[in-house]
């Protein structure tokens, strides 16, 4: 085997192990895109939820029922939030 024959394999060895490196980043910091989407709709539904059920309970004067009852909508709204975006994302 020739050196230059060596040297033209050892390049594209070299890049290919580039390519892997580059596509393993871009992976786990999209990733980590996803997992803070998903956080936030989950954390966005409950605190509106508790926000409407706070305001709603001083309204009516019913404490803490009502805000329970937004807590738990925001928490079951927040789960439905998360699954249609993994449904969205697994489409793509």
């Amino acid at each position: 085997m020739s050196k230059d024959h060596f040297k033209t394999r050892l390049e594209i060895a070299k890049e290919k192990i580039l390519k892997r490196s580059n596509s393993t980043k871009e992976s786990s910091s999209s990733k980590l895109g996803i997992a803070f989407k998903m956080s936030t709709e989950m954390v966005a539904a409950v605190v509106v939820g508790t926000i409407i059920g706070f305001i709603l309970d001083n309204w009516f004067g019913t404490k803490p029922w009502l805000i329970l009852i937004f807590f738990f909508v925001g928490v079951i709204a927040g789960i439905l939030n998360v699954i249609r975006s993994a449904k969205r994302m697994q489409s793509k």
